[in-house]
């Protein structure tokens, strides 16, 4: 299993930064690599399902998303299904500037792709992929990212 964990000062409010990232498309526009987001649904919890495509050592990898925590303003909580299982969850935090948006991921990765990269390789890739994730949510909604 392997984590990453970041935060980033958004310069915006809950608000908006919860609606942005409300909206499964613009998930796709700013994490590296999700390459296709499609068939999404709204679920009775307010959050949604969908299926996606993410890249990995230059496979696609088809997958399905469900968002089991859909707290408005403070948290979103996502499980990934398919040949990449794990978790995402998203706090949004106000802050005097506008919102502290964490992003924690806790995930399997496929064989061949952890056979490809290797472990310490993998890991320190996530890492820059979720500090790419809340820098582009930065440039996209608010300010810079911190």
């Amino acid at each position: 299993m392997f984590t990453a964990r970041d935060a980033a000062e958004i310069d915006a409010p809950v608000e908006r930064v919860f609606a942005f990232l409300d909206d499964p498309h613009n998930h796709a526009a700013v994490t590296p690599r999700l390459e296709d987001v499609r068939d999404v649904r709204r679920l009775p919890n307010g959050g949604k399902r969908l299926a996606y495509t993410y890249r990995m050592a230059g496979v696609g990898i088809d997958g399905e998303i469900v968002q089991t925590v859909h707290e408005p303003n403070e948290r979103m909580t996502f499980d990934l299904r398919g040949r990449l299982t794990g978790t995402i969850d998203l706090t949004f935090e106000p802050t005097t500037d506008g919102t502290e948006l964490t992003y924690a991921a806790e995930y399997d990765i496929p064989e061949n792709a952890l056979t490809a990269l290797g472990a310490p390789l993998v890991r320190r890739f996530n890492e820059r992929q979720v500090r790419a994730t809340l820098a582009a949510v930065a440039d996209r909604v608010g300010g810079d990212a911190g």
